[in-house]
C-alpha cells in the first residue's frame, strides 16, 4: 500500500466522500487539509533552506584570510544575494528600469521580488541602496599600529583547557588578547571541522539508506553486497558496484591516489586478491540466480572496461605524481555526479531526477519546453515519490508566463503522463500541482490549470473527477476575473460533462451553465454554446431529462421574464435563455431520431441498410452537431430519409418525442410568443432566429405540417376576422413577424416565397381596414428587409397596396416605402419606389399623398444619383407651392417634421436651397393663422425642425435672409402661445 505524502493528496480519504451532491462541507475541509499539508511542507523546506545557508557558512579561518588580505572577495552567501537581488530589483523600479527589471526577475526566477520576506526569514529589511550608499561615508574606521606576531599552543594544552573555559571567572582586568583570541579561533575551528565531518557522515548515512532500499526491492542480500568502504588511508581503492544511486561504476579514489590501483593499472571489478576474495565469498552467500546474474554482470563489465598494461618499470608512486598534475574534481555536486557514470535505467532516472533541477534555471526561459520530454520521463520513472513531486513541479512552474504554444506542449506531456502512470498517480502528483497554482498571480498559470483539468479528466478516477476537479472549475468559474481563464474553465466543464455519471451532479452542472450564460464576457458565453451546453445536454439526454426538466425550465424562466418585464424587459436575459434554447435544438432533434419508431430498422451500430443516398437529404450546416450526436453523416441521412417518410405517410403515431414537440413545446413557444413587445426589435429578432433554427433542423414537411397550421389557426387570417377584435388582436403582435421571418422564410422555393407574399398582403389589407396599428407590419419589413434577397419580394407587397382599391390599404403602402428605402439599392428605389411614390402622390386621397412626404423625405437623405434627387425635390415642391395644398394643416405639419429629420443628413445643397427657405415661408404664414391650436401645432414642429438644422453650418447669407428672420417669427408665435419655448 502507497504511504501518505504531503506532498501529494494520497492521505486524503476520498472514499469518504460519496457524490451524492451534498457533500460540499466535506469537500471544503478535504482542501482545507490539503492546504495545510503543503503549509508544512513549505515549513520544511524553509527550515531546509536554514541547514542550507548553515552548510555554506564560510569557515573562520577563511574570513581571517579574508581579512588579512583585502583584495580576496569574499564568495557571496546564498542569503546576501537573494537580499541584494531585492534591493537592485527594487532600485530599478524606482527608477523606471522597467524593462530592466523584467529581465532581473526573469534571471532569478526563484525568487518573489515584491515579498521582502521571500528573502529569509525573520531578516529585516534594510534601507534602499542609495540610503545605503549615502551612509556609507559616515563610517570611520580607527588605524592602529599592529605588528607581527607568531605563538604555538599544544593540542593536548588546548584540550585541559576547554573544559574549565566555561567555569572561568570574569575578572575586571582582561587577559592577554592575543592568548584569548587563539583559543578561541582554535575552538572555532574544531567547530567548523566537526560541523563538517556532521554533514558527510548525514550524506552517507542518507547513501547508504537509499542503497538498502534499493537493494530491498532487488531482493538482495543487503549484508554480503554492501561492504564498508576502505579507509582513506589504504592506497589501493578497488572498482565496486556501488547501488545507492543505482548501479555506478564508482572510480573515486583516496585522497592521495586518485586515479586507479598501484599494482594494477587495469581498472576492473576485480583488481585486488583482497577485493576478488570478498566478492567470492559474497557471491557464495547469495543465492544462485543472483550469483550467476552478479558474475555475468561482472564478467561483462570487465570485458568493457579492460586497459592496455604499460611496458614500463616506473614506481606506482612515481605514476600517482605525474596523474596529480591532470586536474580533476570529484569533490564538488557536480563532480561527484560526473566521477561517476550509470550504467542501468535505474541509474540513470536517479541521476536526472538530481540533476535536472540545476539544469532547469539556466536554460533561456524562451527554449524550456525543450526539456518536457527529458522532465516526464523522469517523472515517470524514477522510484522516489518525492523526487517526481519535485520534478513535476519544476515542469509546471517551468516558464513564469507560458504563452499558447508552450501550454499546448505541457498539456501534451501531462497527458502522456497520464496515459503511462494510470489514474491514481494522476490523482496523488499531478492533481496537487494544479490545485497549488489556482489562484496563481498571472493568468497564464491559471489559464494552464484550467486547460489541465480538461485534458486529464479522461484519465482520473471518477469520484474524483466529479468532486474534486468539479468544484475546482466551479471556484475559478466564479472567482477569475480573466475571461481568457474563465473560457478555458468553460471548455473542461464541457470535457468533466462529457466523462461524468453522477445523477446528483446534474443540478450543480445546470447551475454552472446558467452561471456560464450569464457571464459578462462574449468569450465565454461563446464557449458555452460551443462545448459546455452540448456536452451538458447529451449527459441530460442519457438522463431522460431534455424534453421534462432542461428545455420545461428554460421556457419557464421565459415566461417569467415576460411576466415581470411589462414595464421594462430585461432583453440580456431573454437573449440567454433562448440563445440556450436555439443552441439544443440539435440535440432535441437527435432524441427525436433516437426515440422514433423506425431506428430499429437502421442498424446504427453495424452496417447501413440498403438505402440508396444519392445526396444529403436536408441544408448540412443546421445538421452538422446532429450528425456528430448521432454518429455519422451516412447515419444520419438514412435516418433522416426514414424520418421523412414516416412524417409523410404515417405522421406521427406511436413517436412520444415528436408528439411531446408537436403538442406541448410548440403550443408554449406560441403562447410566449404572442406576450412579446412587438416595438422590441432585439427580441423579434431572437425568436425568428430561433423558429427557424427550429423549422431547418426539424425539416420542411415538418414546418408544412405540424408547425404553420399552428400559427395559421392562432392569426385566423380571413376576411370574416376583419372586424373581430381577437384577430386583431394576434395580428398586432409579435406573432406576425416572428411567423413572417422565422418559419415562411426557412424555404426559398416559388411556393414558399407566394406564401410568404401572401400573407403580407393579407397582414397590410386587414391591419389597414381595421385601422389597427402597423407595428407588427413594420416589424417585419424591418426583419426582412435587413436581407437584401428579400428586397424585391418586398416591393411586390408593397406594390400590391399601391393598386388596391381601398385608400387605407394605400395609404399604408405609401408610409410602408419609408422603412424600405434606407435599406435598398439605388436602381431599385429609382426602378421601383419612386414611380410607386409618384402614382400614389397624385391619390385622389389627399390622405395617401400625404403619407407619401416620409418617404420622399428619406430618399433626399439616403440617395446621391442628382436626376433621383430633382425628381423629388420637385414632388415636394409642388406640395409647398400648389395652391391646392394652402390649407393642409395636416400636410404642413408633414413636411415639417420630414425636414427635421432628414435635414441635417440631406445634401448641403438641397437644405441650403430648399428646406431652410421654405421653414422661412412656413413660418412667415403661420404668423397669420388664426386657429390657435393649429398655429402651436405648426409652431412647435418648426421649433424642433429649427433646434435640428441649427447644428448644421450655415453661410452667412442664408443666415441673415431666412433662419434669422424664420426665427424671429417663431418666436413672435411663442410669444403669444407657449412663452416656456420663447427662451
Amino acid at each position: 500500500d502507497r504511504a501518505g505524502s504531503i506532498s501529494t493528496l494520497d492521505s486524503l480519504d476520498f472514499a469518504r466522500y460519496s457524490d451524492d451532491g451534498n457533500r460540499e462541507t466535506d469537500e471544503r475541509v478535504a482542501v482545507l487539509e490539503f492546504e495545510l499539508r503543503k503549509a508544512k511542507e513549505t515549513i520544511q523546506a524553509l527550515r531546509a533552506n536554514l541547514t542550507q545557508a548553515a552548510e555554506n557558512e564560510v569557515p573562520l579561518q577563511e574570513r581571517k584570510n579574508y581579512k588579512s588580505s583585502p583584495e580576496i572577495q569574499e564568495p557571496i552567501r546564498p542569503l546576501e544575494k537573494r537580499a541584494l537581488n531585492f534591493l537592485v530589483n527594487e532600485f530599478l523600479l524606482k527608477n523606471s528600469y522597467k524593462l530592466t527589471s523584467i529581465t532581473f526577475s526573469d534571471e532569478n526566477h526563484d525568487q518573489d521580488f515584491e515579498l521582502w520576506d521571500d528573502v529569509g526569514l525573520n531578516i529585516p529589511k534594510p534601507p534602499d541602496l542609495l540610503q545605503l550608499y549615502r551612509d556609507f561615508g559616515n563610517h570611520h574606521v580607527s588605524t592602529r599600529d599592529v605588528v607581527d606576531v607568531s605563538v604555538g599552543v599544544e593540542d593536548d594544552e588546548l584540550e585541559a583547557a576547554t573544559p574549565i573555559l566555561g567555569s572561568v571567572p570574569v575578572f575586571e582586568t582582561t587577559p592577554q588578547p592575543i592568548e584569548q583570541c587563539l583559543i578561541v579561533q582554535k575552538l572555532e575551528d574544531q567547530i567548523s571541522v566537526l560541523n563538517s565531518e556532521k554533514w558527510s557522515l548525514m550524506e552517507q548515512i542518507q547513501r547508504l539508506e537509499s542503497e538498502i532500499d534499493f537493494l530491498k526491492n532487488e531482493n538482495f542480500p543487503v549484508s554480503t553486497v554492501y561492504g564498508v568502504a576502505p579507509h582513506p588511508s589504504l592506497k589501493q581503492v578497488p572498482l565496486t558496484v556501488s547501488e545507492d544511486n543505482g548501479r555506478y561504476l564508482d572510480i573515486k579514489s583516496s585522497e592521495n591516489d586518485k586515479h586507479g590501483n598501484s599494482e594494477e593499472t587495469s581498472l576492473s571489478l576485480s583488481a585486488e586478491v583482497d577485493s576478488r576474495t570478498s566478492k567470492d565469498d559474497t557471491l557464495n552467500s547469495m543465492p544462485c540466480k543472483e550469483t550467476e546474474k552478479l558474475s555475468s554482470c561482472a564478467a561483462s563489465t570487465k570485458a568493457a572496461v579492460h586497459f592496455d598494461k604499460p611496458n614500463r618499470k616506473l614506481s606506482p608512486a612515481f605514476h600517482q605524481a605525474l596523474l596529480s598534475f591532470c586536474r580533476m574534481s570529484a569533490d564538488s555536486r557536480l563532480g561527484s555526479e560526473v566521477s561517476r557514470i550509470a550504467d542501468s535505467e535505474k541509474s540513470v532516472m536517479l541521476m536526472l531526477g538530481r540533476c535536472l533541477p540545476h539544469i532547469v534555471p539556466n536554460v533561456l526561459l524562451a527554449k524550456r519546453e525543450e526539456l518536457i520530454p527529458l522532465i516526464l520521463c523522469t517523472a515517470c520513472l524514477h522510484p522516489e515519490p518525492k523526487e517526481r513531486d519535485q520534478l513535476l513541479h519544476i515542469l509546471f512552474n517551468l516558464i513564469k508566463r507560458p504563452d499558447d504554444e508552450q501550454r499546448q506542449m505541457i498539456l501534451t506531456g501531462c497527458v502522456a503522463f497520464a496515459r503511462h502512470v494510470g489514474p491514481t498517480r494522476v490523482e496523488a502528483e499531478l492533481l496537487p500541482q494544479c490545485w497549488e497554482q489556482i489562484n496563481h498571480k498571472y493568468p497564464e498559470r491559471r489559464l494552464l490549470v484550467a486547460e489541465s483539468c480538461g485534458a486529464l479528466a479522461p484519465y482520473l478516477p471518477k469520484e474524483i473527477r466529479s468532486s474534486l476537479v468539479l468544484s475546482m472549475l466551479q471556484q475559478m468559474l466564479m472567482e477569475d476575473k480573466a475571461d481568457l481563464v474563465r473560457e478555458a474553465v468553460i471548455k473542461s466543464l464541457g470535457i468533466i460533462m462529457g466523462y461524468i455519471d453522477d445523477p446528483d451532479k446534474y443540478q450543480q452542472g445546470f447551475e454552472l451553465l446558467l452561471s456560464a450564460l450569464g457571464d459578462p464576457s462574449e468569450r465565454v458565453v461563446s464557449a458555452t454554446h460551443q462545448v459546455f451546453l452540448p456536452a451538458y445536454a447529451a449527459w441530460t439526454t442519457e438522463l431522460g431529462n431534455l424534453q421534462f426538466h432542461l428545455i420545461p425550465t428554460l421556457l419557464n424562466k421565459i415566461e417569467k421574464l415576460l411576466r415581470e418585464g411589462e414595464h421594462g424587459l430585461d432583453e440580456h436575459k431573454l437573449h440567454m435563455y433562448l440563445s440556450a434554447l436555439q443552441s439544443l435544438i440539435p440535440s432535441l432533434f437527435a432524441l427525436v431520431l433516437q426515440n422514433a419508431p423506425f431506428t430499429s430498422k437502421a442498424k446504427l451500430q453495424g452496417e447501413i441498410p440498403q438505402i440508396e443516398v444519392t445526396r444529403f437529404p436536408r441544408p448540412v450546416s443546421p445538421l452538422q452537431d446532429v450528425a456528430i450526436i448521432i454518429g455519422s453523416r451516412e447515419q444520419l441521412a438514412v435516418l433522416l430519409q426514414l424520418y421523412d417518410y414516416q412524417l409523410e405517410h404515417e405522421g406521427t403515431t406511436g413517436w412520444e418525442t415528436l408528439l411531446w414537440v408537436v403538442n406541448q413545446l410548440l403550443p408554449q413557444l406560441i403562447e410566449i410568443v404572442g406576450k412579446i413587445n412587438v416595438a422590441s426589435t432585439a427580441c423579434v429578432h431572437e425568436f425568428s432566429r430561433f423558429f427557424w433554427r427550429l423549422c431547418r433542423t426539424f425539416g420542411k414537411i415538418f414546418t408544412n405540417t405540424k408547425v404553420k397550421p399552428q400559427f395559421q389557426e392562432i392569426l385566423r387570417l380571413s376576411e370574416e376576422n376583419i372586424d373581430s377584435t381577437a384577430g386583431n388582436g394576434v395580428l398586432t403582435k409579435a406573432t406576425v413577424p416572428i411567423y413572417a421571418t422565422g418559419v415562411l422564410t426557412c424555404y426559398i422555393q416559388e411556393e414558399d416565397r407566394k406564401l410568404l407574399v401572401g400573407f403580407l398582403e393579407d397582414v397590410m389589407t386587414m391591419l389597414s381596414l381595421s385601422h389597427a396599428p402597423l407595428d407588427s407590419l413594420k416589424a417585419s419589413f424591418v426583419e426582412l428587409g435587413a436581407n437584401p434577397a428579400y428586397h424585391e419580394l418586398l416591393l411586390t407587397v408593397l406594390w400590391y397596396g399601391v393598386v388596391h382599391t381601398s385608400a387605407l390599404v394605400r395609404c399604408t403602402a405609401a408610409r410602408m416605402f419609408e422603412l424600405l428605402v434606407k435599406g435598398v439599392h439605388e436602381t431599385l428605389v429609382a426602378q421601383r419606389v419612386v414611380p410607386a411614390l409618384i402614382t400614389l402622390s397624385s391619390d385622389p386621397e389627399i390622405s395617401v399623398r400625404i403619407a407619401t412626404i416620409p418617404a420622399f423625405g428619406t430618399i433626399m437623405e439616403t440617395v446621391t444619383q442628382r436626376e433621383l434627387l430633382e425628381r423629388v425635390k420637385m414632388q415636394l415642391a409642388s406640395f409647398l407651392e400648389d395652391p391646392q395644398y394652402q390649407d393642409q394643416h395636416s400636410l404642413h405639419t408633414e413636411i415639417i417634421k420630414t425636414f427635421g429629420r432628414v435635414g441635417p443628413n440631406a445634401e448641403p445643397r438641397f437644405r441650403d436651397e430648399f428646406v431652410i427657405p421654405h421653414l422661412h415661408k412656413l413660418a412667415l404664414v403661420n404668423n397669420q393663422q388664426s386657429v390657435d391650436s393649429k398655429r402651436l401645432d405648426i409652431a412647435t414642429h418648426l421649433f424642433e425642425a429649427y433646434s435640428a438644422l441649427s447644428c448644421c453650418f450655415i453661410s452667412e447669407d442664408l443666415m441673415v435672409n431666412h433662419f434669422l428672420p424664420g426665427l424671429k417669427c417663431l418666436r413672435t408665435d411663442m410669444e403669444h402661445l407657449s412663452p416656456e419655448h420663447e427662451v
